[in-house]
Parts: structure tokens; sequence; C-alpha cells
């Protein structure tokens, strides 16, 4: 995998990626790049400087900031992984459900969210759903390198094991409680629907309750990984 940019290349070293090869533009003399270059050397890591068309092409015309490197490929986990994490830290878990999230930008935004706000993990399905990629790894500014990912058959089955091990799993759709009406201090699931289409419904109806954001412009939707950015929020400021 190819990752760009300052912050998504200095936490791959920090979370003990192995980095197979990075590249700096060559001439480059802006002093953020010297700490990443200190990582290279100390991690052994094969350093090339080429010049800015070079890094243009290999980021595919991406905001590399002068940094890109070659990692190997992201690591999927399971769900028991994920609360596994949670467990660790001694918390109730805290996860997200993507149910068909097909835009690499909003996957790599919820993936940042989760990072910030404390989430032990984020499920995407194996089949239409984007997938942590060069633009995800970017978006996510470097968040992919500390949240884990589980990627499951079904969201469906997934919601059901959730439930089976006490986990609360609320769908982020129309016509439900305000985040602030929720009880988020158990273990919480939020389900969040298709950009366009939203939550399936046998998947809605498979959740324990709705929670619905109150909007107040002339838009009635918000996208989704800003939604999931605002439960999260609310899930924390309870919890915290």
């Amino acid at each position: 995998m190819i990752i760009f940019g300052r912050n998504p290349v200095r936490e791959a070293f920090r979370a003990g990626k192995t980095v197979e090869k990075i590249y700096f533009v060559k001439g480059e003399t802006d002093l953020q790049l010297s700490p990443i270059f200190a990582l290279a050397k100390e991690n052994r890591v094969p350093i090339s400087f080429v010049d800015r068309y070079s890094l243009d092409q290999l980021s595919g015309g991406g905001n590399h900031q002068g940094v890109l490197a070659k990692i190997t490929d992201f690591e999927y986990c399971s769900l028991d992984n994920l609360l596994a994490v949670a467990q660790e830290r001694g918390e109730k878990p805290l996860l997200v459900l993507l149910d068909g999230i097909t835009d690499p930008h909003n996957l790599g935004a919820i993936i940042r969210s989760a990072e910030c706000f404390g989430a032990h993990g984020i499920v995407i399905p194996k089949h239409r759903s984007a997938t942590v990629n060069e633009t995800v790894v970017k978006v996510a500014s470097g968040a992919t390198e500390h949240v884990s990912i589980a990627k499951v058959t079904n969201i469906n089955d997934a919601i059901r094991e959730l439930k089976e091990r006490n986990v609360w799993v609320y769908a982020c759709d129309f016509d439900g409680k305000a985040p602030k009406d929720a009880d988020f201090k158990g273990g919480t699931a939020f389900v969040v629907g298709n950009e366009g289409s939203g939550i399936k419904r046998l998947t809605k109806e498979l959740c324990d309750d709705t929670i619905t954001i109150p909007e107040y412009g002339k838009i009635n939707s918000l996208n989704a990984s800003v939604a999931t950015g605002v439960v999260l929020y609310e899930a924390a400021r309870q919890r915290h």
C-alpha cells in the first residue's frame, strides 16, 4: 500500500507498521519532514529522493506534502478483536458499524472521528463497501494506525452477535430519539448507512433503537461522516 502526507507516514512509524520504502521530494527544505527522515533512518528504511513530478505520479496527484511511503497492506481484524480492545482498556465497547459506506473520503473521516472520540473499532462489510486504501489513509490523517477495523461477511449477523454480547445497537436514521436522550454509557454500537440510501430496512429493524440528530437548517440530511462524528462526540461526552 502507498500512503502519503506527513501525518499518515509519521503515524505509520509510530504504530510499528512495516514501512518498505520512503520517498522524499529532492531538495525539499521543510523542517517538518526532518522527524520523518530521522524515523526512516532509525528504522533502516530505504530512502529515495525524487523530483516533485515523480512523487505526484506515485501519489496519484494527491497532496503528498513532500513525503510518500510504501507499507505492508492494511490488516483487518475480527469482531472479537474489537471487543477485546474495549476489555483491555477496561471500558464498555463503543463501535461503529458501516452499512455500505462506499465513499473512501467518508470512510477516512469516520475513522478519524472514531480515533478522536475513543471508539474501540469500526465494522465494515466485505462487499459493497469502501476499504482502507491510500485515499482513506490520507483523509484519516494517521488514525488508521490506531483504530482497529473488522471486515465481516454480513453486517446483520454482526448486529445479532453484538446484541447477544450486551451491546446496545442504535441505527442512525430518521424518526428516532435525539442523541442527548439516549444512554451511551454501556456497550454501544452505532449503525451508519449508505451515503445515498441510508440503512437497509432489515438492518434497521434488527437494531435496538434509532437515534436522529436534530437539524434546524433547510437541508435535512447530514453527511455520513459528520453524523458519525456527532453521535460519537455525544457518547464520549456521556462517558467522560
